[in-house]
């Protein structure tokens, strides 16, 4: 029992940037697409998952790496290693990408809350806003990244229901290892969606950022530079590759319990929280007002994701800008040693809310959202390779063939897909 206990409260030490960043993978634009392409395509798009699994997990570890070995973000290695027209380009792919996504996420929110509470969207929306605000501005790192992680659980009511329903195994193994393509918009717009929201840019600055502020935290920078050992980049690897397995593991449930409960129901097209939230009934059919708990899990969920990934968002954006214009950056500062980071954060956040006033469909969003991401995406991951790869600025620790490998194969499959998609368009 207590070697048990030993082992456990090692990998808890364990779980770090890589779990936090694969949580927040699982957002609400990730919950919407992938309850979309569920709904629409049944079981055709499950291969996805395994598929961009070993590319995703390269991309991040990748990231997580250069911020690990620089003791830098990766805007900040841009601009010491590139011209300016590459680190502004970045620059501007990263803030657009975001701004969009936080937008998408907070309306998500309180589309799902009206579910159970009957307060206009607006307001709900400007709840979450501030809340997030608060929670981001003025708690500590520390604090913050604990509740980062707990908020991670959300993700479990689609794990369970995946086992309250009577699922077709054959047809799923079948489905998940055998990849099935449609060349029609449709098909590789959503698909697009799928790579968008599982291997995003905020992803990558984020995890690169927070490696960063691990270090910190954890006493392991001397005399600004980072004190790397092999057994450091070791637990960095476990830490990341937990993360993205837990995440892409989250993505498999999701699509099956949509494909099982939803596709098969004809909902085809999940215009509303409350047709995505019908996926998860069967986890309540036994109880008394099923189709209020599944919306009230269904809103928990998202709601708690939500408070997981809009930080995110918002706190990526403002690293890459604070290390381009050199401000004093880092969610483990004082508001008022770092005005700069957080004014960042508080008006991307402002003007994701901004989004929601115009009049478009909160949860179709979402899925628009991630196809931005997936075109964004692909000059910002030809970055990553070229800097990870580089022996100039990684040193000993640059990313070995393998790794290299994986993320090349990541740009041309993103690239490949989103030609794709305005070509069928």
């Amino acid at each position: 029992m207590a070697k048990f206990g030993r082992r456990t409260k090692k990998l808890i030490k364990l779980i770090g940037p890589g779990l936090v960043t694969g949580a927040a993978d699982d957002d609400p634009s990730g919950i919407a697409t992938y309850t979309q392409t569920g709904a629409q395509f049944g079981y055709g798009q499950l291969w996805t998952v395994p598929f961009i699994l070993p590319l995703m997990t390269a991309v991040q570890e990748a990231c997580a790496r250069i911020g690990a070995v620089t003791g830098k973000g990766i805007a900040a290695v841009i601009k010491e290693h590139y011209n300016k027209k590459i680190l502004y380009g970045a620059l501007g792919l990263i803030l657009i990408a975001n701004t969009i996504n936080i937008g998408a996420d907070l309306g998500a929110m309180g589309a799902a809350a009206r579910l159970i509470i009957p307060l206009p969207l607006g307001i709900l929306t400007l709840i979450f806003t501030a809340a997030i605000l608060i929670l981001e501005v003025f708690t500590s790192y520390k604090t913050y990244a604990k509740i980062l992680k707990w908020l991670a659980l959300a993700l479990f009511s689609y794990v369970i229901t995946v086992f309250l329903v009577h699922e077709p195994w054959l047809a799923l193994l079948k489905a998940t290892f055998i990849p099935h393509i449609e060349w029609n918009f449709t098909f590789l717009f959503i698909i697009t969606g799928v790579i968008g929201t599982t291997i995003s840019p905020y992803m990558f600055f984020w995890e690169a950022s927070e490696e960063v502020e691990e270090e910190g935290r954890r006493h392991l920078i001397l005399n600004g530079k980072p004190k790397i050992t092999r057994s450091f980049i070791r637990s960095l690897r476990w830490d990341n590759f937990l993360g993205m397995l837990s995440s892409q593991a989250a993505t498999w449930c999701i699509i099956v319990v949509a494909g099982t409960i939803l596709n098969a129901n004809g909902i085809t097209n999940v215009t509303s929280a409350a047709e995505a939230a019908k996926a998860l009934e069967p986890l309540v059919l036994t109880f008394p007002y099923a189709g209020f708990l599944a919306k009230f899990i269904f809103a928990a969920g998202i709601i708690g994701l939500g408070l997981l990934a809009v930080p995110v968002l918002s706190a990526s954006a403002s690293y890459a800008l604070s290390e381009t214009l050199n401000w004093h950056e880092g969610l483990n500062l004082k508001f008022k040693k770092a005005h700069g980071f957080y004014g960042v954060i508080t008006i991307a956040t402002i003007l994701g809310l901004f989004i929601n006033f115009v009049g478009i469909n909160p949860i179709q969003a979402l899925v628009v959202t991630a196809v931005v991401n997936g075109i964004i995406s692909v000059p910002l991951i030809f970055l990553i390779a070229r800097i990870a790869g580089s022996e100039k600025i990684m040193g000993e620790y640059k990313s070995g063939p393998l790794s290299q490998t994986l993320v090349w194969i990541t740009f041309a499959v993103m690239a490949i897909a989103v030609v794709a998609m305005f070509i069928s368009l």
